[in-house]
């Protein structure tokens, strides 16, 4: 065997260095390790541990968060300091979730509770050895969010960052800013790309129906349950569960949600047992979670639980220097092999332009010209602008005779805030009147005042 060869087979059996006071912790943990086929070496101290990282390479380092002399978060940090490529793991004390979302908003890859349940100790393994390497060919797809606006580069540095870690995630950032988008390129990035990914919108379910969804039901459990029926976190088992849109669970739904992160549990309806689910949550909201729990709408513990790692998707009015780009790109996707272009007027317009609806609206803007247009080049008239919309120079697109006659202006007001909840929610007209704060009649009062058909929402 040559050298090739030889570093070839080597590679293939992963190091884990092993960090506790505890003896007996410590020759369980090389014992499960072992027995996978992994090659362990012991520490039995920060200190030491940070002298094996000096001179070994290793694919794991497993550590206890409470040691004489140091703790995790110290080796964490060093980890972090010195940029060393490797995910660490932290080992809490049985229920005491501080100390592991500490841990996880230091950089932790992930974590386990003492006792150590061995069956989690071999997932955790399993995932941590899956994980990307750095400087990897580069996914077409990782383009999608583009940019070099400062903002949109921190988002994209959190992406990658966050990717290699289990701790849950909350997007944020207003509606079409692409927040599931980057969910979809955490997961791509992650140890868990390979498994299922399942969002949620859970602006768009019913409330009767929320926790069968999510957790499943057995067969008889109500009416029209003939059979058993796998809910969200068993179809995403192994894999990754996007909670869109979550500031719109109801409170009872909130509780039962939380016991199932905590426990990593879940019951199905009709049910008399638990079953285990290995499942990383991320979630994502326009509303502001923190101001939703001063106004009790939000429980607080869910808050912090699934607001470990916060990612704030830039508006397009925060990356305006990045729009010729997006625009140019969007253009290239929707105009097939077409020779098409943006007049220097045109293009103008839409660097000037507010974008209240972000990127999702520059969509359908350039969609719309694209069918409107006459010749090879997309006019300013083609985009069809608002007036309202504008935002340089402010003093003079947004005059005051814009908001009279006052009724007129107050529809237009109503009608926009009726459409971005319908288009929030997937056209479901229930969520969207939860969302709003009125009755189902009342909205659809609103929307038949306001000719808002059923034909211009499902397009």
């Amino acid at each position: 065997m040559n050298n090739v060869e030889l570093r070839s087979a080597l590679s293939k059996v992963a190091r884990v260095l092993v960090v506790d006071d505890e003896p007996d912790i410590l020759e369980l943990l090389e014992i499960t390790l072992t027995h996978m086929g992994l090659q362990v070496e012991r520490a039995y101290n920060v200190d030491e541990a940070k002298k094996f990282l000096a001179s070994n390479q290793f694919d794991l380092c497993l550590t206890d968060m409470r040691m004489p002399g140091g703790d995790g978060l110290d080796l964490l940090r060093h980890v972090a300091e010195r940029n060393l490529d490797v995910p660490v793991a932290v080992i809490t004390a049985h229920g005491n979730m501080e100390n592991a979302v500490a841990a996880l908003k230091a950089g932790a890859f992930d974590y386990l509770s003492k006792p150590v349940a061995l069956d989690q100790l071999r997932n955790l393994v399993k995932f941590a050895l899956k994980l990307p390497r750095p400087n990897r060919v580069v996914n077409p797809g990782e383009n999608r969010l583009i940019g070099s606006s400062l903002s949109m580069q921190r988002a994209r540095g959190l992406i990658e960052r966050v990717a290699r870690s289990q701790a849950p995630v909350f997007i944020s950032g207003e509606s079409g800013s692409g927040k599931e988008l980057a969910a979809q390129l955490i997961v791509e990035k992650s140890a868990r790309h390979d498994q299922p990914f399942v969002p949620v919108n859970c602006g768009a379910l019913p409330e009767a129906l929320m926790e069968s969804e999510f957790f499943g039901y057995r067969k008889g459990a109500f009416t029209g349950a003939d059979k058993d029926r796998d809910g969200f976190f068993q179809v995403a088992h192994g894999g990754t569960l996007l909670l869109d849109e979550v500031a719109e669970l109801p409170l009872p739904m909130q509780v039962k949600l939380l016991r199932a992160i905590q426990e990593k549990k879940v019951r199905k309806v009709g049910a008399t047992e638990e079953e285990a689910v290995d499942v990383r949550v991320l979630s994502a909201s326009h509303r502001d979670l923190a101001e939703q729990v001063k106004l009790g709408q939000f429980r607080q513990d869910l808050y912090y639980r699934l607001n470990v790692i916060t990612l704030q998707m830039p508006s397009l009015r925060d990356m305006r220097e990045d729009i010729a780009e997006i625009a140019a790109q969007v253009l290239e996707r929707l105009r097939g092999k077409e020779d098409v272009r943006f007049t220097p007027e045109a293009m103008q317009a839409l660097a000037q332009y507010s974008f209240p609806g972000n990127v999702r609206e520059l969509e359908n803007i350039i969609e719309r010209a694209l069918a409107l247009r006459t010749g090879k080049h997309i006019v300013l008239d083609d985009l069809q602008l608002s007036p309202l919309s504008y935002t340089e120079p402010k003093d003079k697109l947004t005059t005051t005779s814009s908001k009279y006659p006052l009724t007129d202006y107050l529809d237009r007001v109503e009608r926009e805030a009726i459409l971005e909840a319908l288009e929030q929610t997937g056209f479901n007209r229930t969520a969207a009147a939860r969302i709003l704060g009125i009755t189902f009649r009342a909205l659809r009062y609103r929307m038949a005042r306001l000719s808002i058909a059923e034909k211009e929402i499902s397009d």
